[in-house]
C-alpha cells in the first residue's frame, strides 16, 4: 500500500508597497506559512538585503527561508532597500528615505493587509551586510515597532566604507559631514539604548572584511551592559555563510516571540 505524503509549503508573493515619503511603489516579497488564515494572527520578521541587491535577493539565493517560514509559523517580509540606501533617510538626498520606508511604512502596510500580531514583541528585523546595518540601525531607532533585531555580517561601522558602497553619497564626506559617520553608524546608534528594551542577535564570519567592526560592536555592547547574543564562526562575506546564519537568527526570533 502506497501512502501519499503531502508536504506543506509556504506561499511567496511579490507585492508593491507605496512609499508616501518617496512617492513611488516599491516591491516587497512576503512569505506566509501554509497555515496562513485571516482567523489567525502571525508574528513577522523583516529580512533585509545587502548592497547592490534587491527585494528578491533572499528568496532567490536562499529559498530555504520559505521552509523556515513554515517551520516557525511566521511571516517573512523582504522589502526593497534600494541599491545602496544603507536603510537610512539620507540627509543629502530626499529621494532616499529608506529608514522611513522600512521602519514605518512597510510595517504599517503589512499590519493593515495581513493577519499579524500588532505588537512590537511580535516583530523582528534583521538582514545581511548593508541589511545587517539596517537591522540593528532600525531596531534601535524604531524600538516601538520592533522588539528584536539582528545582523548577519553587518557593516556596523560606516567608517570602514569611506570610499566604498556609496556611503558618502548618502551621508556626505568625512570633512564637512564628519558627525554623520558616527551618528548614522550602528556603532554610534547603540549609545542610545531604547527604553522599550531589545532582544539582539548578530554574527559575522571570521574571514569577513566586516569582522573586526562586529567584534568592536560586541565589546562596546558588553561595556554598555546591553544584553545581546553574538556569534562568530568560520566564513566569508558570501551567501553560503548567510544561508547558514539565517537559520539561527530565525530560531532566536521564534524563541523571543514565544516568550510573549
Amino acid at each position: 500500500m502506497l501512502l501519499k505524503v503531502t508536504l506543506l509549503k509556504a506561499s511567496v508573493d511579490t507585492i508593491a508597497i507605496y512609499s508616501a515619503s518617496m512617492k513611488k511603489d516599491i516591491k516587497t516579497v512576503v512569505i506566509t506559512p501554509s497555515s496562513y488564515s485571516k482567523d489567525k494572527q502571525y508574528t513577522t520578521v523583516y529580512l533585509l538585503h545587502g548592497y547592490s541587491d534587491a527585494y528578491d535577493g533572499w528568496i532567490k539565493r536562499v529559498p530555504q527561508i520559505e521552509r523556515l517560514s513554515e517551520t516557525y509559523q511566521m511571516i517573512i517580509v523582504c522589502p526593497d532597500g534600494g541599491f545602496s540606501s544603507w536603510y537610512i533617510d539620507s540627509p543629502l538626498d530626499s529621494t532616499y528615505r529608506y529608514e522611513t520606508f522600512v521602519g514605518t511604512e512597510v510595517p504599517n502596510y503589512i499590519d493593515t493587509h495581513y493577519s499579524t500580531i500588532k505588537d512590537r514583541k511580535a516583530r523582528a528585523i534583521t538582514g545581511l551586510s548593508m541589511g545587517g546595518h539596517g537591522g540593528l540601525f532600525l531596531g534601535f531607532r524604531h524600538a516601538a515597532t520592533f522588539g528584536a533585531c539582528g545582523s548577519m555580517s553587518g557593516g556596523v561601522d560606516l567608517n570602514y566604507s569611506r570610499n566604498k558602497f556609496d556611503v558618502a553619497k548618502r551621508i556626505g564626506d568625512t570633512v564637512n559631514y564628519a558627525a554623520n559617520w558616527y551618528n548614522y553608524s550602528v556603532i554610534g546608534v547603540v549609545d542610545h539604548y531604547p527604553k522599550e528594551g531589545l532582544a539582539i542577535i548578530f554574527d559575522c564570519g571570521v574571514d569577513d572584511f566586516f569582522y573586526k567592526d562586529n567584534v568592536a560592536l560586541h565589546y562596546k555592547l558588553l561595556k554598555l551592559k546591553i544584553q545581546h547574543d553574538y556569534i562568530e564562526r568560520p566564513g566569508k562575506h558570501e551567501w553560503p555563510y548567510w544561508a547558514n546564519a539565517v537559520q539561527y537568527q530565525l530560531l532566536f526570533f521564534r524563541n523571543f516571540f514565544d516568550k510573549k
